[in-house]
């Protein structure tokens, strides 16, 4: 059975092809009962708010948030991360409909506007276990979200380093120096993956594959990706980086 990818809007054109390129199928889903027909799902990034616009007109949260209960691998990228969280801070007056399910708190706007977009290296130490390939994911952040917290059965895949900006102590009326934290940016809670950047951008499969493996109810999805990730990675390097143009981001320290 096929890979559902939900097209309401954003970029789910890019998560099918990106599907193709491992030897998975991804078929379209607007209507809740397409959703049958799939073993697993992916939420793309886009305009968060819009998306659940328009899942709230197509009466798409019941069959989404059944989905997840039933166990069903779904991930959700950028825009669909915060669809999955249980919790989203920062966002647009009146809020929006979450589908729930991953324990953890979203800041939905975390890297700031459109113009601030941004790639960076990311140590990716699971992804580089499970899946072969360097040891850090070029990843592309897009008015992305950030994690804030998660619970205890989150497992934390990925995180980047962030400047905190000079606050004012309102009882000595000093500022405070730039201190340096982290914020988590890739998860994974039992069959619920989320990424705040945008694999489906770039030409580095080895995320779709780490989600094929997250389907057990379809030994030869699991299969196909199993056997081509590696082999697919190494051709990628010499065919793809000569075939496609390259984001031209910011690059993020």
């Amino acid at each position: 059975m096929a890979v559902g990818v939900l097209a309401l809007q954003g970029s789910f054109n890019e998560h099918i092809a990106a599907l193709r390129r491992i030897g998975v199928k991804g078929v379209e889903i607007r209507k809740a009962e397409q959703l049958e027909n799939v073993t697993s799902l992916i939420i793309p990034g886009g305009e968060s708010t819009t998306m659940a616009k328009l899942a709230e007109l197509h009466n798409l949260f019941p069959a989404l948030r059944e989905f997840v209960k039933m166990g069903k691998p779904v991930w959700g990228t950028c825009a669909g991360l915060i669809f999955l969280a249980n919790k989203a801070t920062g966002q647009k007056e009146g809020g929006q409909e979450l589908v729930g399910g991953l324990d953890c708190t979203v800041h939905r706007n975390f890297f700031g506007s459109q113009i601030q977009s941004f790639e960076a290296e990311l140590p990716v130490p699971d992804l580089a276990a499970t899946e072969g390939g360097p040891p850090s994911f070029r990843a592309v952040f897009i008015r992305a979200p950030a994690i804030l917290e998660v619970g205890p059965d989150v497992e934390v895949l990925a995180s980047i380093s962030v400047q905190s900006s000079k606050t004012v102590d309102p009882s000595s009326q000093e500022e405070s120096a730039e201190s340096e934290g982290k914020v988590i940016v890739a998860v994974k809670q039992g069959n619920l993956l989320a990424t705040a950047f945008h694999p489906e951008l770039t030409i580095d499969s080895r995320w779709h594959s780490y989600f094929m493996k997250m389907s057990s109810a379809n030994n030869e999805i699991v299969s196909i990706a199993s056997s081509s990730s590696s082999n697919l990675f190494e051709n990628q390097e010499s065919y793809l980086y000569n075939k496609q143009p390259k984001t031209d981001l910011p690059i993020y320290h």
